[in-house]
Protein backbone atom coordinates (compact mmCIF):
# COMPACT_ATOMS: atom_id res chain seq x y z
CA UNK A 1 0.00 0.00 0.00
CA UNK A 2 1.65 3.61 -1.00
CA UNK A 3 2.44 5.87 1.94
CA UNK A 4 0.33 8.91 2.44
CA UNK A 5 3.30 10.46 0.89
CA UNK A 6 3.36 8.65 -2.68
CA UNK A 7 -0.09 8.96 -2.83
CA UNK A 8 0.19 12.85 -2.88
CA UNK A 9 3.14 12.37 -5.14
CA UNK A 10 0.32 10.90 -7.48
CA UNK A 11 -2.15 13.58 -6.91
CA UNK A 12 -3.33 16.54 -8.60
CA UNK A 13 -1.39 18.81 -11.02
CA UNK A 14 1.27 20.74 -9.14
CA UNK A 15 0.68 23.97 -11.26
CA UNK A 16 -3.05 23.51 -8.92
CA UNK A 17 -1.18 24.95 -5.72
CA UNK A 18 1.91 27.28 -4.37
CA UNK A 19 5.23 25.40 -3.40
CA UNK A 20 4.85 26.72 0.13
CA UNK A 21 1.76 27.74 1.64
CA UNK A 22 1.85 28.92 5.31
CA UNK A 23 -1.22 30.29 7.30
CA UNK A 24 -0.85 31.93 10.77
CA UNK A 25 2.01 29.80 11.94
CA UNK A 26 3.44 30.13 15.51
CA UNK A 27 6.05 28.05 17.03
CA UNK A 28 7.13 28.47 20.87
CA UNK A 29 10.19 26.74 22.07
CA UNK A 30 10.52 26.41 25.89
CA UNK A 31 14.00 27.09 28.09
CA UNK A 32 13.54 26.17 31.11
CA UNK A 33 10.84 28.51 32.33
CA UNK A 34 10.31 30.96 29.63
CA UNK A 35 8.53 30.18 26.29
CA UNK A 36 10.09 31.76 23.81
CA UNK A 37 8.33 32.57 20.73
CA UNK A 38 10.23 32.12 17.84
CA UNK A 39 7.43 32.65 14.95
CA UNK A 40 4.48 34.57 15.66
CA UNK A 41 1.41 33.87 13.11
CA UNK A 42 3.66 34.14 9.89
CA UNK A 43 1.15 33.30 6.59
CA UNK A 44 3.21 33.35 3.19
CA UNK A 45 2.57 31.51 -0.15
CA UNK A 46 6.04 31.00 -2.37
CA UNK A 47 4.87 30.03 -6.42
CA UNK A 48 6.46 27.40 -8.41
CA UNK A 49 9.09 28.88 -9.99
CA UNK A 50 9.73 31.90 -7.98
CA UNK A 51 12.59 32.70 -6.40
CA UNK A 52 12.90 34.25 -2.64
CA UNK A 53 15.50 35.04 -0.25
CA UNK A 54 14.44 35.26 3.79
CA UNK A 55 16.74 37.72 5.82
CA UNK A 56 16.42 38.36 9.13
CA UNK A 57 18.84 39.07 12.33
CA UNK A 58 19.88 36.93 14.42
CA UNK A 59 16.85 35.98 16.23
CA UNK A 60 14.44 37.10 14.30
CA UNK A 61 13.31 33.42 13.55
CA UNK A 62 14.77 33.17 10.09
CA UNK A 63 16.31 29.81 11.19
CA UNK A 64 12.98 28.47 12.70
CA UNK A 65 11.11 29.37 9.56
CA UNK A 66 13.67 27.17 7.23
CA UNK A 67 13.63 24.16 9.63
CA UNK A 68 9.37 24.20 9.39
CA UNK A 69 9.98 25.08 5.08
CA UNK A 70 12.43 21.91 4.94
CA UNK A 71 10.18 19.47 7.47
CA UNK A 72 13.03 19.37 9.76
CA UNK A 73 10.62 20.88 12.68
CA UNK A 74 6.62 20.84 12.85
CA UNK A 75 4.63 24.28 14.15
CA UNK A 76 3.37 24.68 17.49
CA UNK A 77 0.26 25.69 15.80
CA UNK A 78 -1.00 26.90 12.34
CA UNK A 79 -1.33 25.08 8.88
CA UNK A 80 1.87 24.42 6.09
CA UNK A 81 1.53 23.01 2.91
CA UNK A 82 4.31 21.76 0.62
CA UNK A 83 3.50 21.69 -2.67
CA UNK A 84 -0.06 20.75 -1.95
CA UNK A 85 1.10 18.69 1.15
CA UNK A 86 -0.31 18.76 4.47
CA UNK A 87 2.67 17.97 6.57
CA UNK A 88 1.04 17.76 9.70
CA UNK A 89 -0.90 14.59 8.46
CA UNK A 90 2.26 12.72 7.93
CA UNK A 91 4.49 10.11 10.12
CA UNK A 92 7.71 10.99 10.63
CA UNK A 93 8.70 8.35 7.86
CA UNK A 94 6.50 9.77 5.71
CA UNK A 95 8.16 13.42 6.08
CA UNK A 96 11.80 11.93 5.98
CA UNK A 97 10.36 10.60 2.39
CA UNK A 98 9.13 14.39 1.54
CA UNK A 99 12.13 15.70 2.11
CA UNK A 100 14.29 13.51 0.23
CA UNK A 101 11.50 13.75 -2.78
CA UNK A 102 10.97 17.81 -2.54
CA UNK A 103 13.11 19.88 -1.10
CA UNK A 104 16.76 20.38 -2.43
CA UNK A 105 19.00 21.63 0.69
CA UNK A 106 22.03 23.31 0.28
CA UNK A 107 23.87 24.56 3.68
CA UNK A 108 26.78 26.88 4.10
CA UNK A 109 29.01 24.07 5.51
CA UNK A 110 28.39 21.96 2.07
CA UNK A 111 27.66 18.80 3.86
CA UNK A 112 29.78 16.06 1.33
CA UNK A 113 31.24 12.98 2.53
CA UNK A 114 35.17 13.34 2.46
CA UNK A 115 36.13 9.81 0.50
CA UNK A 116 33.47 9.92 -1.49
CA UNK A 117 33.79 11.70 -4.78
CA UNK A 118 31.69 14.43 -6.46
CA UNK A 119 29.42 11.89 -8.26
CA UNK A 120 28.89 9.49 -5.43
CA UNK A 121 27.67 12.49 -2.68
CA UNK A 122 24.94 13.64 -5.44
CA UNK A 123 23.88 10.06 -5.97
CA UNK A 124 23.10 9.80 -2.20
CA UNK A 125 19.33 11.01 -2.26
CA UNK A 126 18.95 8.87 -5.22
CA UNK A 127 20.07 6.29 -3.38
CA UNK A 128 17.71 7.03 -0.31
CA UNK A 129 14.50 7.01 -2.82
CA UNK A 130 16.06 3.29 -4.10
CA UNK A 131 16.80 4.53 -7.59
CA UNK A 132 18.87 1.64 -9.64
CA UNK A 133 22.69 2.20 -9.94
CA UNK A 134 22.74 3.14 -13.28
CA UNK A 135 20.43 5.44 -12.99
CA UNK A 136 21.57 7.05 -10.36
CA UNK A 137 25.58 7.70 -11.43
CA UNK A 138 24.08 9.10 -14.77
CA UNK A 139 21.50 11.83 -13.10
CA UNK A 140 24.56 12.61 -10.74
CA UNK A 141 27.20 13.45 -13.80
CA UNK A 142 24.12 15.11 -15.27
CA UNK A 143 23.54 17.10 -12.59
CA UNK A 144 27.09 17.93 -11.76
CA UNK A 145 27.50 18.95 -15.85
CA UNK A 146 24.68 21.71 -14.79
CA UNK A 147 26.50 23.37 -12.00
CA UNK A 148 29.87 23.43 -14.03
CA UNK A 149 31.16 20.48 -13.01
CA UNK A 150 31.37 18.09 -15.15
CA UNK A 151 35.04 17.66 -15.29
CA UNK A 152 34.80 17.20 -11.20
CA UNK A 153 33.13 13.83 -11.40
CA UNK A 154 36.26 11.30 -10.09
CA UNK A 155 37.07 14.03 -7.56
CA UNK A 156 36.74 14.38 -3.61
CA UNK A 157 36.14 16.96 -1.55
CA UNK A 158 39.74 17.39 -0.90
CA UNK A 159 40.19 18.00 -4.46
CA UNK A 160 37.88 21.11 -5.09
CA UNK A 161 37.44 24.71 -3.65
CA UNK A 162 35.15 25.42 -1.46
CA UNK A 163 33.32 27.25 -4.42
CA UNK A 164 33.58 23.73 -5.81
CA UNK A 165 32.21 21.89 -2.93
CA UNK A 166 28.85 23.78 -2.79
CA UNK A 167 28.52 23.84 -6.35
CA UNK A 168 28.76 20.22 -6.02
CA UNK A 169 26.14 20.15 -3.01
CA UNK A 170 23.53 22.45 -5.56
CA UNK A 171 24.12 19.50 -7.58
CA UNK A 172 23.10 16.79 -5.07
CA UNK A 173 20.45 18.87 -4.22
CA UNK A 174 18.61 18.93 -7.56
CA UNK A 175 19.51 15.42 -8.77
CA UNK A 176 15.89 13.97 -7.50
CA UNK A 177 13.98 17.30 -9.10
CA UNK A 178 12.35 18.45 -6.43
CA UNK A 179 9.75 21.33 -5.95
CA UNK A 180 12.06 22.97 -4.10
CA UNK A 181 15.68 24.39 -3.24
CA UNK A 182 16.25 25.00 0.39
CA UNK A 183 19.41 27.04 0.64
CA UNK A 184 20.84 28.51 4.01
CA UNK A 185 23.51 31.03 4.26
CA UNK A 186 24.91 28.91 0.97
CA UNK A 187 27.72 31.58 0.48
CA UNK A 188 28.85 31.86 4.42
CA UNK A 189 31.86 29.90 3.81
CA UNK A 190 32.90 30.92 0.45
CA UNK A 191 35.06 34.50 -0.40
CA UNK A 192 33.46 36.87 -2.57
CA UNK A 193 34.57 35.50 -5.69
CA UNK A 194 33.51 32.15 -4.60
CA UNK A 195 29.94 33.22 -3.62
CA UNK A 196 29.17 35.21 -6.70
CA UNK A 197 30.01 32.11 -8.83
CA UNK A 198 27.29 30.10 -6.77
CA UNK A 199 24.71 32.46 -6.85
CA UNK A 200 25.38 32.57 -10.76
CA UNK A 201 24.37 28.72 -10.47
CA UNK A 202 21.02 29.79 -8.15
CA UNK A 203 20.30 32.08 -10.93
CA UNK A 204 20.84 30.21 -13.73
CA UNK A 205 18.52 27.07 -11.74
CA UNK A 206 15.77 29.79 -11.47
CA UNK A 207 15.88 30.79 -15.00
CA UNK A 208 15.30 27.00 -15.79
CA UNK A 209 11.70 27.25 -13.59
CA UNK A 210 13.29 25.99 -10.39
CA UNK A 211 12.08 27.41 -7.21
CA UNK A 212 14.44 28.42 -4.98
CA UNK A 213 14.27 29.99 -1.25
CA UNK A 214 17.14 31.29 0.02
CA UNK A 215 18.05 31.95 3.52
CA UNK A 216 20.67 34.95 3.74
CA UNK A 217 21.52 37.96 6.19
CA UNK A 218 23.17 39.09 3.21
CA UNK A 219 22.28 42.37 1.46
CA UNK A 220 24.06 41.64 -1.85
CA UNK A 221 23.13 37.80 -1.50
CA UNK A 222 19.82 38.50 -1.42
CA UNK A 223 19.55 40.89 -4.62
CA UNK A 224 19.94 37.62 -6.50
CA UNK A 225 16.49 36.86 -5.52
CA UNK A 226 13.29 38.28 -7.28
CA UNK A 227 11.28 38.72 -3.74
CA UNK A 228 12.64 39.82 -0.48
CA UNK A 229 11.12 38.48 2.75
CA UNK A 230 12.11 40.38 6.04
CA UNK A 231 11.79 38.68 9.64
CA UNK A 232 11.34 41.08 12.78
CA UNK A 233 10.63 39.14 16.32
CA UNK A 234 9.04 36.46 14.80
CA UNK A 235 6.80 37.75 12.43
CA UNK A 236 7.10 39.14 8.68
CA UNK A 237 7.74 42.79 8.52
CA UNK A 238 8.19 43.79 5.10
CA UNK A 239 7.67 41.47 1.42
CA UNK A 240 7.85 42.57 -1.58
CA UNK A 241 9.31 41.95 -5.26
CA UNK A 242 12.62 43.23 -7.52
CA UNK A 243 11.38 44.53 -11.14
CA UNK A 244 13.98 43.88 -13.47
CA UNK A 245 16.34 47.10 -12.44
CA UNK A 246 16.69 45.88 -9.16
CA UNK A 247 14.53 48.58 -7.78
CA UNK A 248 11.57 47.44 -4.85
CA UNK A 249 8.25 47.05 -6.72
CA UNK A 250 5.02 45.94 -5.43
CA UNK A 251 3.99 44.82 -2.14
CA UNK A 252 3.51 40.75 -2.06
CA UNK A 253 -0.05 40.12 -0.22
CA UNK A 254 0.60 37.33 1.89
CA UNK A 255 -1.89 34.47 2.10
CA UNK A 256 -5.09 34.69 3.08
CA UNK A 257 -7.39 32.47 4.21
CA UNK A 258 -10.12 32.29 1.38
CA UNK A 259 -7.52 32.24 -1.28
CA UNK A 260 -5.88 29.19 -3.00
CA UNK A 261 -4.92 26.27 -1.10
CA UNK A 262 -7.02 28.12 2.14
CA UNK A 263 -10.35 27.51 0.68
Amino acid sequence: MPSVADAHLGGRPRTEHPVIAMRDVVKRYRMGDTDVHALRGISLEIDRGDFVAIMGTSGSGKSTLMNIVGCLDVPTRGHYWLDGVDVRTLEDDDLARIRNRKIGFVFQSFNLLPRMSAAANVELPLTYAGVHPKQRRARAVQALRSVGLGERTHHVPSEMSGGQQQRAAVARAIVTNPALILADEPTGNLDTESSIDVMSVFASLHAQGRTVVLITHEDDIAAYAQRIVKLRDGRIIDDHRRDASGAHSTHVAHAEADHGVFR
